[in-house]
């Protein structure tokens, strides 16, 4: 061990300092060796870093728990969680919830909208072609996503963007600072949808939101009936929070990587049928959420450490995709690594229900950038992160020609 101090200090990790989530794979790299149960006194959380412990955790629900929503700012407010927000359900009614939206959620709806996200990226994309470079968050990444769920949900193209806006606005913090959570109930609520919904209500079609609207279920009390209205503006704001933030991230992360790695995109220039295993790289390498929150319900021991019932543990995805007691090499970005069991989409009961929808839209967004610009490169003068601690990637990312 060198006798440089820098290094004699003990490890310090804090999700809302703007420099380690500049680059926050060196501190990840400490955690999983020197503290792999890790706690912050400046914000009182807790921390596990190693693959196998995370991985633990996400399927353990009756220790870490999501009664208190997946958020650390939300774990540690001082308010009661809205109820019927699958999110921060555990079972029996995280059970029932999930399964009335997986009967929504359907692959064939999933696989019915394909063409509906190629068209869209067609759209967005086509008029660069012979432009010197564009930035691909505002002309795509931040669009899209949001195009994607409006389309599902049946949202007037009219009506997507400030349905999108008054969304991330939520997710927004200050630059170095936790979120501020002014009232819990409002979190989910989902009033934004409101009017929509009531217009929907009278103008069925063949839509995510006409589903929810009809689809007949046995409560946790045993009683068959629909979703409340009330209950069904919460789904239809955690189908859209969720697939906004993420699934536009994780397209400025392709177009970044691959620009970093020209070797491997011409390969997958040459032979799409590595579209899918680079998407999943690309979120073991760089994923977009990186990391979630949990409640503990009760004591939780580990590495000679009590973790006591009622904290707050974050599981740091981004350090657990890249632990070398799971991954050969794992700080190398290769798309043909065997077996990218990453832990981004989460594990178990809250596996992420949009998985397949997000891997599906990066899949055909990276299709047709590659149809028409086999070659990029980043202007990193102009390159900006995004001011969030609960999703990471890209504000700004301008690719050039």
């Amino acid at each position: 061990m060198s006798t440089d101090t820098a290094t004699d200090a003990a490890v310090y990790y804090d999700p809302y300092d703007v420099g380690i989530v500049a680059d926050p794979y060196p501190v990840y790299a400490r955690l999983r060796e020197e503290a792999p149960i890790y706690y912050n006194e400046r914000y009182d959380f807790w921390a596990l870093s190693r693959h196998s412990d995370v991985d633990k955790a996400l399927t353990n629900w009756e220790t870490f728990s999501n009664s208190r929503s997946d958020i650390l700012e939300l774990i540690q407010s001082d308010f009661d969680m809205p109820k019927g927000v699958m999110m921060f359900e555990d079972p029996p009614v995280h059970t029932m919830l999930r399964g009335l939206m997986s009967r929504v959620f359907t692959p064939r709806r999933m696989a019915a909208i394909e063409d509906q996200i190629r068209q869209y990226c067609i759209k967005c994309l086509d008029p660069h072609v012979g432009a010197d470079g564009f930035d691909i968050i505002a002309e795509l990444a931040a669009m899209m996503p949001m195009r994607v769920i409006g389309m599902l949900l049946g949202i007037p193209e009219s009506e997507q963007v400030s349905v999108r806006d008054a969304n991330d606005a939520n997710l927004r913090t200050k630059p170095g600072a936790p979120m501020k959570v002014a009232r819990a109930d409002r979190i989910a609520d989902g009033r934004i949808y409101s009017d929509y919904v009531e217009w929907r209500a009278q103008n069925p079609s063949d839509d995510l939101m006409t589903a929810l609207l009809n689809v007949e279920f046995t409560d946790e009390h045993g009683e068959h009936r629909k979703l409340h209205r009330k209950e069904v503006l919460h789904y239809t704001q955690v189908v859209a929070g969720a697939g906004n933030e993420t699934t536009g991230r994780l397209i400025g992360w392709l177009a970044k990587v691959l620009a970093e790695h020209p070797e491997q995109r011409r390969q997958v220039a040459a032979d799409r049928s590595l579209l899918g295993a680079t998407i999943d790289e690309t979120l073991r390498f760089e994923p977009t959420g990186p990391h979630v929150a949990r409640y503990l319900a009760r004591d939780f021991e580990c590495y000679g450490t009590t973790v006591p019932a009622g904290s707050a543990m974050l599981l740091l995805f981004g350090a657990a995709n890249r632990d070398p007691r799971r991954f050969g090499d794992p700080d190398t970005y290769n798309i043909h690594r065997g077996n990218i069991s990453h832990l981004t989409f989460g594990k178990g009961l809250h596996y992420c229900l949009g998985a397949n929808l997000a891997r599906l839209e990066g899949r055909v967004a990276l299709d047709e950038l590659l149809n028409r610009w086999p070659e990029w490169g980043i202007d990193y003068d102009t390159a900006r992160l995004a001011p969030t601690s609960t999703v990471r990637g890209w504000e700004h990312l301008r690719i050039t020609f």
